[in-house]
């Protein structure tokens, strides 16, 4: 981890004169299954525990200069799931930038399927800015997110028609935003576009609020889980904390009343966990997760950098809890049930930054961390 850190931020940041890049939107391709767009997990995973579910979790995975840290960070997964004792990982939930630099199916198989090769369990995703970005110098021209859909949004799960690797099949996901129902929990993963600091359509901001408000009355006996590729909080130098997203996120939790566990991204190119408390006492962590595999990793601000600043209103009652700023990394989360309800627990483990190394005992535990459900949390009631 990053050393000195009495020189730097322990709250979020923002990037000061940051041109607007709304001119990147992209538009959205059609959903492939019916809305409300949900994926039960049993579909997928069957024997799938309703008292404890493990799974990993990253962003970032994707590289062109040096794809020697996705095949390390995709290894030591691996190794995880295969030497586990007792219950093995049963997943991965890709944060998004899968592939760099434009999404390209040219790409797919040097950066996710042959790095990819030994993780023996199933992969979802939600696309990342790179995903959904389109090369104009494409020898053979394509719509924006055309490649994500055919490997996580088939209709049906069957071999990637563009891919050598052929043991992978397309991930079902009726749409490239959608909900995860698990037995302990609801993932709802959303889609946050181009532009360097994310844009949400309209009609997406409307499934968002529904769906808070369907998760926000098995609340708390199943955990809510936020995931988004563009970060909400961050302190890095590269790209610091998304303002449109916050305001999105915090629109919309007043909007329905309900307000998640935990909302995890990617985006930025390290770890970092904050906390938010509300002025009634919940606590919402937020994560960033992104330093699954692209060589360029972005460290925390310091203090003295006139780029940067920690005043803003959205920051309020917003600390940076813990980070890992320096080396590649992944989580592994557990959501078990206890007397009390679901609890999640976390692992960040970071990888030794080392080519030669393949062993799972080189993924070192960064921090270990836990989430309970809020008692606090409370829905509008809205009609029905």
């Amino acid at each position: 981890m990053s050393t000195d850190r009495s020189s730097r931020y322990k709250t979020p940041v923002y990037k000061k004169d940051q041109p607007d890049d709304s001119y990147k939107f992209k538009p959205l391709p059609g959903p492939v299954g019916v809305y409300p767009f949900h994926l039960d997990i049993k579909s997928i995973i069957p024997d799938i525990h309703s008292e404890k579910i493990i799974f990993h979790m990253v962003g970032d995975t994707g590289s062109l200069r040096n794809p020697e840290f996705t095949r390390l960070v995709a290894n030591a997964m691996a190794l995880q799931c295969a030497e586990s004792e007792n219950q093995p990982p049963q997943f991965l939930y890709h944060l998004g930038d899968v592939v760099y630099n434009h999404g390209e199916v040219t790409e797919y198989d040097r950066q996710f399927f042959i790095p990819y090769q030994q993780y023996p369990a199933p992969i979802f995703a939600i696309p990342g800015n790179h995903d959904s970005d389109v090369n104009p110098a494409a020898v053979q021209p394509y719509k924006s997110l055309e490649p994500f859909v055919k490997v996580f949004c088939s209709p049906v799960q069957q071999p990637v028609d563009f891919s050598l690797i052929k043991d992978r099949p397309g991930m079902t996901q009726p749409n490239i935003y959608w909900t995860m129902e698990t037995p302990l929990a609801t993932i709802i993963g959303l889609y946050t576009n181009v532009p360097k600091y994310g844009i949400v359509t309209k009609e997406q901001c409307t499934w968002f609020a529904e769906e808070l408000v369907t998760a926000g009355k098995q609340h708390p006996d199943k955990m809510l889980i936020v995931c988004m590729h563009h970060s909400p909080y961050s302190a890095d130098i590269n790209h610091s904390s998304s303002i449109a997203m916050i305001e999105f996120l915090e629109e919309t939790f007043f909007q329905t009343g309900v307000r998640p566990d935990a909302v995890f991204s990617g985006h930025v190119h390290s770890y970092q966990r904050f906390l938010k408390t509300y002025p009634d006492g919940f606590t919402t962590t937020y994560i960033v997760a992104g330093a699954g595999g692209y060589d360029e990793l972005h460290p925390v601000a310091t203090l003295d950098n006139p780029q940067f600043s920690g005043d803003h209103p959205l920051f309020k009652n917003v600390v940076l809890a813990n980070y890992c700023d320096n080396k590649h990394g992944f989580l592994k989360l557990v959501i078990e049930r206890k007397e009390h309800g679901p609890q999640l627990t976390g692992e960040y483990f970071s990888i030794a930054h080392e080519y030669t190394t393949d062993k799972a005992a080189d993924a070192h535990v960064v921090e270990r961390f836990s989430v309970t459900p809020g008692k606090k949390l409370t829905y509008k009631q809205t009609g029905d």
